[in-house]
């Protein structure tokens, strides 16, 4: 079945149609024309937006998003520059980039764009050796990807290879996730045992890319094993929850849910591995969409067109990320311990009035014009992809 429109129940199409227009109007605000640079946030303050900060990672992403665009669309962004001229002033900072994330999303971007320097980018990638070194999964992730995604020179193949064990290295089968960090990496020890959700939608991306370029058979194994859990873990609701226990795949906590999960990042991932292996999780991502529009713990939406932006999360209202660090406490005592009553306690009702650039550079990367309307979701029923999985309580 598809997803049906009534009076009150808009389409998919509809609400992807309105995230993409709100994506291209508020990036605008958020970008510094005389630096090239995006900004790192948009705060509200009253009616009002106020810009703080800049971030080269978040640049390179709206890059990617932007790749599909056409110049209508990157002119409106970016005030008149092109891509390739943003792209370029992130390439003139490469070497002195202090991360493995941003040089991977940079060389991600100039590969996007067919930009002239990406082989120095990809240099730069390589020197960071990501399959030698401890990363943290997701910066692992974009390195594989940046290596891939677009079409690879054979030189690079080599590179991909190693980054893709090193990922895959990752992986607990016992659990169906990936761990938030590489073997190697010093975690603290009470919270060793949590991964979040980026820890899960990049590297299922990231291997079917590969999976798609090379034919690797683990990586398909372990991108579809950790896409099926994870969809059997979605709310009944269509949220997308936070933190989860690489020990036992089981959810730790549920909140905050991110606007980026359920309109850009967990599409954009269950669409790769769609094109790599045909799976269909279509009625998750209808439902993930869903409850970005009606969220079941605010009186509104995230979706707030009166300001052309989409706020960030909902999150609970609680003290400096309290209940997260219980809830790893006592599921490092034992896996099957959670800190009693925080619903009743700390309720899940607040909303963050904030929005960052790489959000919506996602929803372009996600949902390139056109895309919704090849998208037809299935029965937005929670048992449609949950029937008869255990774990599908936190």
């Amino acid at each position: 079945m598809n997803l049906e429109s009534t009076p009150d129940r808009r389409s998919i199409g509809d609400i992807v149609r309105q995230v993409r227009a709100i994506a291209i109007q508020s990036l605008p605000r958020m970008y510094y024309a005389d630096q090239r640079l995006f900004a790192f946030r948009l705060r509200r303050n009253g009616d009002e937006g106020i810009r703080e900060g800049v971030s080269r990672r978040y640049t390179a992403i709206v890059l990617i998003g932007l790749a599909d665009e056409g110049r209508d669309v990157t002119a409106e962004v970016l005030g008149g520059h092109r891509p390739e001229d943003v792209c370029t002033r992130l390439l003139e900072d490469i070497d002195a980039m202090s991360d493995l994330g941003e040089v991977a999303l940079t060389a991600w971007a100039a590969r996007a764009l067919h930009h002239a320097k990406a082989p120095a980018a990809i240099r730069a990638l390589r020197q960071r050796e990501p399959w030698s070194r401890p990363y943290p999964t997701v910066e692992l992730s974009w390195a594989l990807t940046a290596l891939v995604a677009d079409g690879s020179e054979a030189t690079d193949m080599a590179q991909a290879q190693m980054t893709a064990r090193a990922l895959l290295g990752t992986f607990r089968p016992q659990s169906n996730i990936f761990a938030h960090c590489s073997p190697g990496s010093e975690a603290p020890r009470l919270r060793a045992h949590v991964s979040c959700f980026a820890d899960l939608v990049y590297p299922i991306q990231a291997l079917s890319y590969y999976h798609r370029a090379t034919g690797d058979a683990p990586a398909a194994e372990a991108a579809i094993q950790c896409a099926n859990h994870t969809c059997q873990l979605q709310g009944a609701a269509g949220q997308w929850w936070w933190h989860y226990d690489v020990r036992t795949g089981r959810v730790l906590e549920r909140y905050p849910v991110y606007a980026v999960h359920q309109h850009a990042m967990a599409p954009m991932a269950l669409f790769a591995l769609a094109k790599m292996c045909g799976q269909d999780h279509s009625a998750s991502i209808g439902r993930s969409l869903r409850w970005l529009d009606s969220p079941v713990e605010s009186t509104g939406s995230l979706i707030d067109t009166e300001h052309r932006v989409i706020w960030r999360k909902v999150a609970r209202r609680e003290p400096r990320r309290l209940v997260r660090g219980l809830q790893a406490v006592a599921s490092c005592v034992h896996p099957g311990l959670r800190a009693p009553a925080v619903d009743l306690l700390f309720p899940p009702v607040a909303i963050d009035y904030e929005t960052r650039p790489y959000e919506m550079g996602w929803i372009l990367h996600a949902w390139p014009a056109g895309h919704e309307l090849q998208f037809t979701g299935c029965s937005a029923s929670p048992q449609a992809d949950a029937a008869g999985n255990p774990n599908t309580r936190p």
